[in-house]
C-alpha cells in the first residue's frame, strides 16, 4: 500500500467520526499530555498506584493523583464554563464578538472580589476560612451579575440593536472595573497585593478534587438549563420581534441567560482569576464546524473551551520549569491572532 493510499484511507476513517467523538478523543489526548509534562516524571506504574493502595506514595504517583490530574480536569471544566458563557452571551446579544471578558463581565467579577479582599481584610469582623471559600465565589457572582444587567440596560437604552454600541459599552464597563481594581491594588498591603495579582493574571494552581467535583455539578446543572433555552435562543437569532411572534418570552429568556452567564463567569473568576479569550474563541471555532444551531453550539463550545484552556495551562506549567507563567498570558496570545484573522475575513467580505 502506497503512502498516498494510506493517507486517503486515514482521512476517510477520520471523516467518518462524529464531531463529539473527535472532541472527546482530543480531550483525552490533551489530558494524557498534560499529566505527563512537568518537572516530575510520571511513569506508567504511577497510574496503577491509586491513592489508598500499597503502591501509592511515590513522588510520581503523588504528583499524578494529587496535583496534575485534578488540575487537568479543573482546566477542562473551567474552559467548558467559559466556553458555555461565551456561547450564551453571543447568542443573547447576537454578536460573534461577545465574550464575558470583552464585555466586562469577568472584570466586574474580579472588581467585586478585589473590593471584598481589601474591605474584609480591614474589617474588624473575622470570617473563617471555610466561609471565605464560599464568600469569594458569591461576591464574584454578584459582580458579574451586576455588570450583565448594567450592560444589557445601557446597550438597549443608548444604542438599541447596535453591535458597535454594545461593544463600546462593554469596553467602558471593562475600563471602569479595571480602574477600581487598580485603586484596590494601590491601597492594598503586601498580602492583599499578592492575592490581587492572582485575580488579574489568572492561574489554575488552586485546583483540587473538591473544586473539580463542585464545578462539575455546577456545569452539569447549567448545561441542562442551557439546553432548555436553546430553542428560544435559535428564535432570538432572527430578532426579538420574530421571537415574540413564535411565542418566546424574550424578557424571561434574556434574564435566564444573563443569570447563567453571571454564574459561569463569576465562579470561574472566583476560582481562577481573569482568563480571557477562551469564551470568545471556542464558540467561533464551533460555529464554523457544526453550524449555528445553539443545541450543538453550546455543548461543543464547552468541549472546545476545555481543550483550549487545557493546552494553555500545559504550556504555562512547562515552558519555564520550575517557574509557572500565568495562564491568562497564553490565552491572550491565542486571542490576538484570532482578531487579526477576523479582520482579514472582514476585509474579504467587504472586498
Amino acid at each position: 500500500m502506497t503512502l498516498v493510499h494510506l493517507q486517503r484511507r486515514l482521512s476517510v476513517r477520520f471523516g467518518e467520526l462524529s464531531p463529539v467523538t473527535i472532541s472527546i478523543l482530543a480531550l483525552l489526548l490533551g489530558v494524557v499530555i498534560a499529566v505527563q509534562c512537568g518537572a516530575v516524571p510520571v511513569a506508567g506504574q504511577d497510574w496503577i498506584a491509586l491513592p489508598g493502595t500499597q503502591n501509592y506514595g511515590g513522588s510520581g504517583s503523588y504528583v499524578l493523583w494529587t496535583i496534575r490530574l485534578p488540575r487537568a480536569l479543573f482546566a477542562i471544566l473551567i474552559g467548558a464554563s467559559l466556553g458555555m458563557s461565551g456561547a450564551l452571551s453571543q447568542g443573547l446579544f447576537r454578536n460573534p464578538l461577545s465574550d464575558s471578558g470583552l464585555l466586562g463581565i469577568s472584570a466586574g467579577a474580579a472588581c467585586a472580589v478585589a473590593l471584598s479582599l481589601v474591605f474584609f481584610s480591614s474589617s474588624p469582623t473575622t470570617i473563617s476560612a471555610e466561609w471565605r471559600n464560599w464568600l469569594v465565589p458569591g461576591v464574584a457572582f454578584f459582580g458579574a451579575l451586576s455588570v450583565c444587567f448594567i450592560l444589557d440596560r445601557i446597550a438597549r437604552w443608548i444604542t438599541p440593536g447596535s453591535i458597535a454600541g454594545l461593544l463600546l459599552t462593554g469596553v467602558a464597563l471593562n475600563a471602569l472595573a479595571g480602574a477600581i481594581i487598580g485603586l484596590c491594588t494601590y491601597l492594598a498591603n503586601d498580602e492583599q497585593l499578592r492575592s490581587l495579582s492572582f485575580w488579574t493574571l489568572g492561574s489554575l494552581a488552586s485546583a483540587n478534587w473538591s473544586l473539580v467535583t463542585t464545578l462539575l455539578i455546577l456545569i452539569l446543572v447549567a448545561w441542562r438549563r442551557s439546553q432548555q433555552l436553546a430553542n428560544g435562543m435559535n428564535a432570538l437569532a432572527l430578532g426579538e420581534a420574530a421571537a415574540n411572534h413564535v411565542g418566546i418570552d424574550v424578557q424571561g429568556l434574556r434574564k435566564h441567560i444573563i443569570f447563567l452567564v453571571a454564574i459561569l463567569a463569576g465562579f470561574s473568576v472566583a476560582w481562577c482569576g481573569m482568563i480571557g479569550f477562551v469564551g470568545l474563541l471556542a464558540p467561533h471555532l464551533v460555529r464554523t464546524w457544526v453550524g449555528s444551531d445553539q443545541r450543538q453550539v453550546i455543548p461543543y463550545s464547552m468541549l472546545a473551551g476545555g481543550l483550549l484552556l487545557l493546552l494553555a495551562d500545559t504550556l504555562a506549567r512547562t515552558v519555564a520549569i520550575p517557574a509557572e507563567i500565568p495562564v491568562g498570558i497564553f490565552t491572550a496570545l491565542l486571542g490576538g491572532p484570532f482578531f487579526l484573522m477576523q479582520l482579514r475575513t472582514m476585509r474579504r467580505q467587504l472586498g
